[in-house]
């Protein structure tokens, strides 16, 4: 029994349009923007679409004046505790575009909208709802509000907690 010349060329032709997809796709892979890490923009970006959650977030929410907390600690901290605080107390500590430092970051120095729903830098520039987090979960919110934490700091875990 021959080989079958079809079979043969088909194959060939299958290895051939694999391979152009390993060099076509890649580069646009690594380029593309959903693989770009997205950075933070700070609460006040969001007030222009989200007036009425913004406002009561800033009214209600605790966590919209969470840097007065480390003010208030620092007297009796050394710089590497203080900065231990600002994973929580702060947005995007630590992370592409997060917070840095009051001089450099200022708008991001408290726990804000990102905190919950993600870096916005996407969200802002397409308003589409699917560039952000919606569906907040008590996980989310355990990132901070760990039982140690509570113990230590006596406060509850609550989530949607007048932010609005």
């Amino acid at each position: 029994m021959g080989k079958n010349p079809f079979i043969s060329t088909a194959k060939s032709f299958i290895r051939l349009a694999v391979l152009s997809l390993f060099i076509i796709i890649p580069p646009a892979i690594c380029h593309s923007e959903e693989t770009e890490p997205q950075l933070y923009v700070g609460s006040l970006a969001c007030k222009p679409c989200h007036e009425i959650e913004y406002g009561r977030f800033i009214s209600y929410a605790k966590k919209s004046k969470s840097f007065l907390s480390i003010e208030r600690m620092q007297k009796g901290l050394n710089q590497d505790d203080i900065k231990k605080c600002y994973a929580c107390h702060t947005t995007g500590y630590g992370k592409p575009g997060g917070f840095i430092s009051i001089e450099e970051t200022p708008h991001l120095k408290n726990a804000g909208c990102e905190v919950c729903h993600g870096p916005g830098e996407r969200h802002l520039k397409s308003e589409a709802a699917t560039d952000i987090k919606t569906k907040i979960t008590m996980t989310d919110c355990e990132a901070c509000h760990t039982s140690e934490r509570i113990k230590a700091f006596r406060y509850k875990p609550i989530i949607h907690g007048g932010g609005h």
